[in-house]
C-alpha cells in the first residue's frame, strides 16, 4: 500500500513526533511512502538553522535521517515555506537573500505535487492542522 503523508504542524507540535512514528511504522510494515509533503509551520522541518538544547531531541534532524535513509520523496510547499523565510540557494538567490537555510533532502515545490501525490497513493494522512 502506498501512503502520501502531509504534514502541517510545527517541529514543536506532537504532530510533527506522531508523523514521523506513523511514517516509520508504515515503512516497517512493509509499504510505501509516495510522497512526504510539508506545508504550513511544518515548512520549519526542512530549515538547517533550528538548533535544539542538548535535553531535547531534534526532530527536524530525524526527520532528514529517516528521508535520507529510506530514499523518500520530501517535498516543502514553497509558498509556505516562503512566507516562512526558508529558502534553498536558489530562491535565496532569487529573492536577493544573503542566506539558503534548507537543502536535500527537501525540495522546494508547489502545492500540485500534493495533489499529484493523492493520485499515486492508496492512502492520505494528514497531521496537525
Amino acid at each position: 500500500m502506498k501512503f502520501a503523508i502531509a504534514l502541517l504542524a510545527g517541529p514543536q507540535d506532537p504532530a510533527a513526533r506522531s508523523a514521523l512514528s506513523f511514517a516509520k511504522a508504515v515503512i516497517t510494515e512493509g509499504h510505501q511512502i509516495s510522497r512526504l509533503f510539508l506545508y504550513r509551520d511544518a515548512v520549519h522541518l526542512a530549515s538547517n538553522l533550528g538548533v535544539q538544547p542538548q535535553d531535547e531531541s531534534d526532530i527536524a534532524v530525524e526527520w532528514r535521517q529517516f528521508i535520507a535513509e529510506h530514499e523518500l520523496d520530501a517535498v516543502v510547499c514553497i509558498a509556505a515555506a516562503l512566507r516562512r523565510g526558508v529558502l534553498n540557494e536558489d530562491e535565496a538567490q532569487r529573492w536577493e537573500r544573503p542566506v539558503a537555510n534548507t537543502c536535500a533532502p527537501w525540495e522546494l515545490s508547489g502545492l500540485g505535487q500534493w495533489v499529484d501525490a493523492l493520485q499515486t497513493a492508496d492512502r492520505a494522512v494528514t497531521f496537525g492542522t
